[in-house]
């Protein structure tokens, strides 16, 4: 078995394309000490402002800080808020080759208003709706071609239900990858949940796996954990089952097992993020060990570290590395 270091190690051999909705996340910081004459509302007092990278587009900046070669594919609008994705993913050495730029799109900002730290409001600018047909068979063309001459060795769906992974890209991609045996990873939401057959890592959070099976309990057991997986199966055929359960850990099942491992003790400041950095070390850990448990545990880690930062923020590799070494090593 490769040790911790070894497979820091290899993740820098590693090439890793992320497919999804992007979405640049701003934030606007100051301090509120007055309520508006106009309404019963804070004033904010801005201070300063600042963009980063959200949704699939944050996926690859926390692949990249682990080291690995990212490209990433999408359609954003013809905006500004594209030019500062752009902008953005230049700076992080991701490859945005694959980003293509549609009229009929519009780049999703997400826009936080924080005050000591704490968020007082946030504001969605976005277009949710299907892809058009020509730009649905104009990103899939170019996308397949694209995985048949890198042949990246993982694959990760990002799925915020923006409109970009409507069913027939999400069928057609995945076919591909598994014709040239290249795994996939995914991270889901409701409109396509049972969309992503036959993919290899299959990783809603507990409420995704409530509204995508459409039900409920209040009883989290293992026991209904490996029902949950069953169900998933048979629509799915997916090869793992990673399920984050918040405060409670991560559910991992595959062929051989089924596992729940619980979470560490953290000092949560903001949740916002903590998904994409989940599936992002979950997808490059199991490439390069095909080891469940330490894909669930490496994952359960991550996430928790990076809820421990305000905003959404990448993971830090060595930070990762060390915790990983002092809580399993």
């Amino acid at each position: 078995m490769k040790s911790t270091q070894e497979i820091f190690d290899s993740f820098k051999d590693m090439h890793v394309l992320v497919i999804g909705d992007l979405m640049l996340d701003k934030y606007t910081y100051g301090n509120a000490e007055r309520i508006s004459p106009e309404a019963p509302v804070p004033i904010v007092d801005v201070l300063h402002e600042e963009c980063r990278l959200g949704g699939a587009a944050n996926v690859a900046l926390n692949c990249r800080a682990l080291g690995a070669k990212v490209s990433i594919a999408s359609v954003i609008g013809v905006d500004t808020a594209a030019d500062e994705l752009l902008r953005l993913l230049d700076n992080a050495q991701v490859n945005a080759d694959l980003l293509m730029r549609s009229d009929a799109r519009t780049t999703t900002i997400k826009q936080r208003v924080l005050v000591r730290n704490q968020q007082l409001l946030r504001l969605d600018f976005e277009n949710t709706t299907e892809l058009l047909t020509k730009d649905e068979h104009a990103f899939i063309d170019q996308t397949m071609r694209f995985i048949q001459v890198q042949k990246p060795q993982i694959v990760i769906f990002e799925d915020y239900n923006k409109g970009v992974l409507k069913q027939h890209v999400i069928t057609k991609i995945v076919e591909h990858c598994n014709l040239l045996n290249i795994p996939t990873a995914v991270d889901p939401k409701k409109a396509n949940f049972l969309a992503y057959k036959d993919v290899t890592i299959f990783k809603p959070n507990l409420k995704e796996v409530k509204e995508g099976l459409n039900i409920s309990t209040a009883d989290i057991s293992k026991e209904w954990l490996l029902e949950i997986h069953s169900k998933l199966y048979e629509s799915l055929h997916h090869e793992v089952s990673l399920i984050t359960l918040s405060e409670m850990g991560v559910f991992v099942q595959d062929e051989e097992s089924a596992q729940v491992f619980p979470s560490f003790r953290r000092n949560i400041a903001d949740v916002s993020g903590a998904g994409d950095t989940v599936i992002a070390v979950a997808a490059m850990a199991y490439v390069t060990t095909q080891d469940s448990a330490l894909m669930a545990q490496w994952a359960n880690i991550a996430g928790g570290l990076v809820c421990e930062k305000v905003g959404v923020v990448p993971i830090d590799a060595l930070q990762l590395q060390n915790e990983i070494s002092r809580l399993m090593d």
